[in-house]
């Protein structure tokens, strides 16, 4: 299949070759001859009834320092191309709903990946309270005594806000903790949302498993192990990525999930496991396709492309 792929990411030039799950989309599309054009999500634009990207065509290799070449800029009618992918990093601001409410003038004459209608209705720590029983004890809401009454009958919690990313923002306070009251008021002096308030899983220390679900099916799954004295799990703040494969548990997870994911178009997908407990459903820009891969020996990103060629197919 020859396809024209458009790419809304970031600056192509700051991307870890090793570690991103664009990049290594875009490896493969290449690979299978797909024509690929890269566009940071500030040149996506709505004019007279067109939706344009000032776009540069993009190659791409797996070279340390020299991992891409850019065409010069053109402006392109998205409409035009087969694919979008939507990949450009959180935070889930206004900035990233205007771009799908921009994108969804084009879909799905032209697959966007994945559905920006679903992406803007499906915030990562809200779409998940949509699934009874697979979440810790969770409280979502703007008022101290709530978050208050809320520790008092939980003890041990982790406080963050909303619409964060990356294991910003996130902290354990523990039952002795005199702290909450100040935190409370810096994150109301800092965000207008809610802030979102789990009882604390001490399943944690072994791990937050990341689970990547492609057309709604678990293809691949990578342990994530907070560092000593941190409680957040993230790679880029010291997580050490450990082989896995998915309990029993897990399983049921996705099997709750995985048809909403597919009926929504949400074609990859990552989720966060705690112990038995789901955290988070990611749905704008995951990452985990290289660590799997790594450890598995297998090609996520060739599965990604099946399920969006099978779509347009």
């Amino acid at each position: 299949m020859t396809l024209t792929v458009a790419i809304q990411m970031d600056p192509i030039e700051s991307v870890n070759i090793h570690g991103d799950s664009t990049f290594v989309l875009a490896l493969e599309a290449q690979k299978r001859g797909y024509a690929l054009l890269h566009y940071l999500p500030k040149h996506l634009s709505f004019r007279e009834g067109k939706v344009v990207a000032r776009a540069r065509t993009l190659q791409v290799r797996r070279e340390l320092g020299n991992h891409f070449t850019l065409g010069n800029f053109e402006s392109i009618d998205l409409s035009t191309v087969d694919v979008v992918l939507m990949r450009q990093d959180p935070p889930f601001d206004m900035s990233y709903i205007s771009a799908t409410h921009i994108l969804e003038h084009i879909h799905p004459k032209t697959l966007v990946v994945n559905n920006p209608v679903s992406v803007r209705n499906a915030p990562e720590k809200i779409f998940v309270t949509h699934f009874p029983g697979v979440m810790p004890p969770t409280l979502i809401t703007s008022d101290a005594e709530e978050v208050k009454s809320f520790r008092t009958e939980n003890k041990d919690i982790i406080v963050k806000p909303l619409y964060g990313n990356g294991g910003a923002g996130v902290f354990h306070i523990k039952p002795d903790d005199e702290n909450l009251n100040s935190l409370l008021e810096m994150f109301t002096s800092m965000w207008r949302e809610p802030i979102i308030v789990q009882r604390y899983v001490p399943e944690v220390r072994q791990g937050d498993k990341r689970i990547i679900l492609v057309d709604g099916k678990p293809v691949g799954a990578v342990n994530r192990v907070p560092a000593s004295g941190e409680a957040r799990s993230n790679m880029h703040v010291g997580g050490r990525p450990e082989k896995s494969t998915l309990s029993k548990r897990e399983q049921e997870i996705c099997a709750a999930i995985g048809p909403a994911l597919k009926e929504r178009g949400l074609i990859f997908v990552g989720i966060d496991v705690i112990g038995d407990y789901l955290t988070e459903i990611n749905v704008t820009s995951p990452t985990g396709i290289q660590e799997i891969n790594r450890f598995d020996g297998g090609s996520l990103e060739a599965l990604v492309w099946d399920a969006i060629e099978s779509k347009l197919k």
